[in-house]
């Protein structure tokens, strides 16, 4: 099974997977030279999400792929099913378990900036949150910081405090009670998350359904787990998280 994503967001879908099967073995794909996706073009996600998996059907055939980025799916997940005959999984945001957990009836889709305005998102809360007040929030900084923070620089609470301020909301429409974690980056930090809210909400997120979805595939785990990365100079920078992560192994995706 692949694991993909533009960067280490992809880890809280992989350790979903750990935990409902201890030790399975999997091939982790970091685009780093392409991160982060939350503000680029679509045309240029969909160009390279295309080269990456062409890269993958040619070196590590016959394996699902986990596209375990909400932007690389809200964006990409129907024009890579149609261009290539893999089997895809894709992460969406938990839109449905929110709404149909939320006591106030507001919450908010956090999220990087393409996935709070995609198609797709907003046809989940037209279906599944019709008599909720969402709001969308593109964080245009908070998956890199998270990034950052799973590298282990030292992030600052107020930067990260305003970063995330405009998820809250507290005034005629409603008091925000649940935030939809709509970036896999975004588990990874939430418990400075939580530290940092205005007030106590839940945290929603779909990591546990996307590993249960993915384990329902027929598929051949690989002899090891192996992490590979696009950009050579970021083997270094991310060798000892790969490593604290179970990863046997590190290497570089050519793409042509």
């Amino acid at each position: 099974m692949i694991i993909l994503d533009s960067g280490l967001g992809g880890l809280s879908v992989v350790r979903a997977l750990r935990a409902q099967a201890a030790d399975m073995p999997v091939l982790y794909v970091a685009d780093t030279a392409g991160f982060p996706y939350g503000n680029r073009d679509y045309a240029d996600i969909n160009a390279r999400a295309e080269r990456i998996v062409s890269a993958l059907s040619t070196t590590m055939p016959n394996h699902p792929i986990v596209l375990a980025c909400n932007t690389l799916s809200t964006l990409c997940l129907e024009p890579l099913r149609a261009a290539f005959p893999t089997h895809f999984v894709g992460t969406v945001p938990a839109i449905k378990t929110a709404a149909q957990q939320s006591i106030t009836r507001r919450f908010t889709l956090l999220a990087t900036p393409n996935t709070a305005s995609s198609d797709y998102s907003n046809a989940l809360i037209a279906q599944f949150a019709g008599d909720c007040v969402v709001d969308s929030y593109g964080a245009p900084n908070l998956a890199a910081m998270a990034e950052a923070i799973m590298l282990g620089e030292t992030m600052d609470d107020e930067t990260l405090r305003a970063e995330m301020g405009p998820a809250f909301f507290n005034d005629a429409r409603g008091k925000t009670d649940s935030i939809v974690l709509g970036c896999t980056h975004y588990p990874l930090i939430s418990a400075v998350l939580a530290r940092l809210a205005p007030w106590p909400v839940t945290w929603v997120d779909s990591s546990e359904a996307i590993a249960r979805r993915a384990l329902s595939l027929p598929h051949t785990p690989p002899v090891r787990s192996m992490a590979y990365v696009t950009g050579k100079e970021d083997v270094a920078r991310y060798r000892r998280f790969f490593t604290r992560e179970g990863f046997a192994d590190m290497a570089v995706l050519a793409l042509s």
